[in-house]
Parts: C-alpha cells; sequence; structure tokens
C-alpha cells in the first residue's frame, strides 16, 4: 500500500508511518498528474492522518513540506485527526502555529 490515497473529494488519506524509513519524497511528487490536476482544480484538500501509526521529525517535515508544496500549487490544505504525537512533537519543534488543524 502506498503512504497515502486521494479520494475524488480531494481527501488526501496518509496511512503507516511517517519517519525516515518510509519517507523519501517530498508528497507532491508522488502524486499522479491525474491527482496533481485534481488537487489544483479543487483548491482545497484535507489530510486526514487518522490511520498514521508512528511519526518522528522527519515525518513532520514532510508534512509541513506538503503544506509548502500545496500552497505553491494554490491548494489550500487543512489537517483533521492528528496524532497526539505529532501534536507533541510540533509543540516541542515550535512549528504547531504552521499545521493548518481543523
Amino acid at each position: 500500500m502506498s503512504l497515502f490515497q486521494v479520494s475524488e473529494q480531494s481527501v488526501v488519506s496518509i496511512h503507516g508511518n511517517l519517519d525516515r524509513d518510509t519517507l523519501s519524497k517530498n508528497w507532491w511528487s508522488l502524486l499522479t498528474d491525474k491527482q496533481q490536476a485534481q488537487l489544483q482544480q479543487a483548491k482545497t484538500s484535507v489530510f486526514d492522518l487518522a490511520d498514521v501509526e508512528r511519526v518522528d521529525s522527519a515525518g513532520l517535515a514532510w508534512l509541513i513540506n506538503a503544506i509548502r508544496d500545496a500552497k505553491a500549487h494554490n491548494i489550500a490544505v487543512t489537517l483533521t485527526d492528528l496524532p497526539d504525537k505529532l501534536m507533541k512533537l510540533a509543540k516541542i519543534s515550535d512549528v504547531d502555529r504552521l499545521l493548518p488543524v481543523e
């Protein structure tokens, strides 16, 4: 299974581990051309993190970069169901204000 799926409603469901062992590319480059076009047309996306099992600082950085990449393509991102560990890590790192949490 891939790290994430993009639904027809532009919900990006992220699964499994967001850590240095699973992340090698940025989010935008992992999308197909069709997914990129869909998200750009929708101009908004929800990142659902309910199925994230583990996250470390690399996962937090990947997520912040995904938000940045989306903004660069005029896509507003909202995050839902963030794991407690991710929020704690963001607060400790003083980047929690960068996370558009719903």
